[in-house]
């Protein structure tokens, strides 16, 4: 499927939302796909990216930054805490803000760069015992916490369990972030964001759909 056609449907979806569609940001998740792809996605005019891993993005996108202008970068995996440093030099946005310990760190650190990217908090709406994120219950207490730290958290995200439907989990991620006056919503991915886009995504997160299978070695 082309990057055209994910723009359609996305189109379609706001339109079916009652919404506008620039009010939804397509982050074209680049994680393992090879630099031709995803130069072949930037010479579309693309330029929202996400990525997984630091080490990986560190590796690819600063040669891309040298050829395109304007690539607005957003981490969406995992961050580990001696990586905070390096994701905060290279990230517009991280959407992985897990756990009190990263936030405190991303402050800490804020305070020593003077700037700080978008940050999003991860709400693990499964309580899904092996995924990341605070439980709901926690969420009240975890936006709190991080707006103390003075971070400029922008909303929350979440990943659904594979085996419920995920309307349920975005549905509960938008009471959350209304009720704590968070417009942000990074949800969706490329099997439901029309469904993550009905129920207020801001901010989609779609991969293969737009680059074709990935590749892994």
């Amino acid at each position: 499927m082309s990057l055209f056609e994910i723009k359609a449907r996305i189109a379609k979806a706001c339109q079916a939302a009652g919404r506008n569609a620039d009010s939804v940001t397509l982050i074209a998740v680049s994680k393992v796909q090879p630099n031709a792809r995803v130069a072949a996605v930037l010479d579309e005019g693309h330029r929202v990216f996400g990525e997984n891993r630091v080490q990986e993005a560190a590796a690819k996108w600063p040669d891309f930054r040298e050829t395109y202008d304007g690539i607005d970068l957003h981490l969406i995996g995992p961050l580990q805490t001696n990586k905070a440093r390096q994701a905060m030099e290279l990230f517009q946005a991280i959407h992985s803000v897990d756990r009190p310990k990263v936030a405190q760190t991303i402050a800490r650190l804020a305070q020593e760069l003077g700037g700080c990217p978008d940050i999003f908090l991860q709400i693990n709406t499964g309580e899904e015992p092996q995924k990341a994120g605070v439980m709901p219950a926690e969420a009240d207490a975890f936006v709190t916490d991080a707006r103390a730290l003075d971070l400029p958290v922008r909303g929350l995200m979440c990943i659904p369990p594979v085996d419920e439907e995920p309307s349920l989990h975005f549905a509960l991620l938008a009471k959350i972030a209304a009720r704590n006056g968070l417009a942000g919503l990074s949800m969706g991915m490329s099997g439901d964001f029309e469904s993550a886009i009905a129920l207020g995504a801001t901010h989609i997160r779609v991969g293969s759909a737009i680059f074709g299978e990935r590749e892994y070695s």
